[in-house]
């Protein structure tokens, strides 16, 4: 199991902890030390689409209105922290955040 998000988010190190408490073999990967590349981003946008990236943020808000108006792709190539997170991939699976029915699917099984 593969979860995408960053060392310094506290939903990420929840997600990991209850993951690893459940005796889910986890492999964190921090999405700053190591982005994301095309391929991985290609396969994430088509899962979640714009909703891959959190625009809640100070980050987004931040943005350049050229930025603000690009693809998802280019926002998430241009700064990784804009990704909603966790993503978690459980096989061929992908989850978008740690909601509850997240937990349920990932803890009950």
């Amino acid at each position: 199991m593969m979860i995408y998000g960053l060392e310094t988010c506290a939903i990420c190190q929840k997600a990991r902890k209850a993951l690893e408490a459940a005796g889910k073999d986890v492999i964190f990967r921090d999405i700053r030390d190591e982005p994301l590349d095309e391929s991985e981003l290609a396969i994430l946008i088509a899962e979640f689409g714009d909703r891959l990236v959190d625009k809640k943020t100070n980050d987004w808000r931040a943005l350049s209105d050229w930025l603000k108006h690009s693809e998802a792709e280019e926002q998430l190539m241009a700064k990784p922290k804009l990704m909603t997170r966790p993503v978690i991939k459980d096989e061929d699976t992908y989850y978008l955040g740690w909601d509850s029915a997240t937990q349920e699917a990932l803890l009950q099984s």
